[in-house]
């Protein structure tokens, strides 16, 4: 039985697969993505009454990011993540849970996934899935629940994570560090968010380790679509002031170099801040420490501007239990790829990481715990960006305001697949095209996360649930 009138259950879930082109190639770590299939799910929810709201979730199925691998193919992998997607919505209709979308979502998480997890890779054979695929693909469906329960109750999404809608307060979600002095009794999401949010947050472009940053670079095979390809055409095009460099963590030359190139380029045209980007290739904090004693000693100006240092290591924290100290002693050191959850989370601060990127991909439950974690121990937020395109990057920039970042948000799928975009950039122009340095939110409103879905005209493909 539901613990309060506004509890909620699953009663069924839908699947879309939706291909996506890039235009120009992105390099994640070691692999190159040309394309992508993006999940979206339409899940429905009901309360004890019988009333129901559909709600809608999206998430890129990402395999260079979520599965790294060199024995299983970009397309093996991407078909297991699909067919996973298709174990996820059955095991999500069939869970029989009442509450709030955050304890669905946390149950879930808890007794359900792992299980699943196991029996995909029994099933599958080979390399087995890791736990962040399945997490991304659970994302979608758990994006679409908070979306559902705003719907059903007539209210935005963020005004529902306090306790008149949630029965367990955060104590039963998350524990403190030991020795902290944090308590999470008698308190809940709500208590950490920043309200009202801003419309108006300031955005981050990815340089991408294949971008060309200006026209000595072209090689005659850049798309001639309309859009900018060059860094300088990005920048004057958009007024960005903030830039996400891409690096190898493998080749410091190179990585210094780029890092000098896209720092004088953009010091020229106005950036303000930069961060560097090694995807988890690097081995050791030496790597990452040499790079930036060097850029202190030689180039002061591109060091003070280097905002954050992002996920540098495998993420995998629990194997290596590397202390990063030596790291975040230089710059602030960001977990993205290593923080699953709160508990990552947890694990991270103590071998020495500074701060957390959020990613609504990694679940919009798991991100707010652990965003609630974050700022009650001091670590300082940012919200990265998995090139959303279409409905996904609505909940993506919704996070990113209510978290209260160091410096806005990371927005590039206006990069690499804008058109993709358009029936959604009908409805939410500022949010799929940057202009002065910004994204504007603005438009986004009414219940659930305020897609304004019967808005867009988008016809989907036949769903696969």
């Amino acid at each position: 039985m539901p613990m309060l009138p506004t509890d909620v259950r699953v009663v069924s879930a839908q699947v879309y697969f939706l291909p996506v082109t890039l235009r120009v190639p992105l390099k994640f770590g070691p692999e190159t993505t040309t394309s992508v299939v993006c999940l979206r799910t339409a899940v429905t929810v009901r309360d004890e009454s019988g009333k129901t709201a559909v709600g809608w979730g999206e998430t890129p199925l990402s395999v260079s990011w979520t599965w790294p691998s060199t024995v299983t193919t970009v397309a093996e992998r991407g078909r297991r993540m699909q067919e996973f997607s298709l174990v996820l919505a059955e095991k999500l209709a069939a869970f029989d849970q009442w509450g709030h979308p955050l304890e669905i979502g946390y149950d879930f998480q808890k007794l359900a996934l792992l299980p699943a997890v196991a029996d995909h890779n029994t099933k599958e054979g080979g390399e087995p899935m890791p736990y962040l695929a399945a997490l991304v693909s659970l994302s979608a469906f758990d994006i679409a629940v908070h979306d559902a329960y705003g719907k059903l109750h007539e209210r935005d999404i963020y005004d529902c994570y306090g306790p008149e809608h949630v029965s367990r307060d955060l104590s039963e979600f998350v524990e403190p560090a030991e020795k902290s002095g944090v308590s999470f009794k008698g308190r809940f999401v709500q208590d950490f968010l920043v309200r009202p949010a801003p419309t108006k947050l300031p955005v981050w472009h990815l340089v991408g380790g294949l971008d060309p940053l200006e026209t000595a670079d072209l090689t005659g095979s850049e798309p001639n679509d309309g859009h900018p390809v060059t860094l300088l055409d990005w920048i004057a095009q958009d007024g960005l002031t903030c830039l996400k460099v891409k690096l190898r963590g493998t080749d410091s030359r190179w990585d210094y170099e780029r890092l000098l190139r896209v720092g004088h380029l953009g010091l020229a045209s106005g950036m303000r801040w930069m961060s560097a980007d090694f995807n988890c290739t690097v081995a050791e904090p030496g790597y990452v420490n040499e790079i930036l004693d060097r850029l202190l000693r030689d180039e002061p100006e591109i060091y003070a501007r280097t905002l954050y240092v992002e996920q540098p290591f495998a993420y995998e924290l629990e194997h290596d239990m590397l202390d990063v100290r030596s790291v975040s002693a230089r710059k602030p050191l960001f977990l993205d790829e290593s923080a699953h959850d709160w508990e990552f989370v947890k694990l991270g601060r103590s071998l020495g990481w500074s701060g957390v990127a959020l990613k609504t991909c990694k679940t919009q439950t798991g991100a707010l715990l652990s965003l609630c974690w974050a700022k009650a121990h001091g670590m300082p937020l940012m919200v990265q960006d998995l090139t959303n395109p279409m409905l996904a990057i609505l909940p993506h920039v919704r996070l990113a305001a209510h978290a209260g970042t160091i410096q806005g948000v990371e927005c590039n799928a206006m990069q690499f697949y804008p058109d993709a975009s358009l029936p959604e950039a009908a409805v939410h122009p500022g949010i799929y095209a940057r202009r002065g340095g910004i994204v504007d939110l603005s438009t986004l409103g009414g219940p659930g996360m305020g897609y304004r879905l019967d808005e867009m005209v988008r016809e989907l493909p036949k769903s696969r649930s």
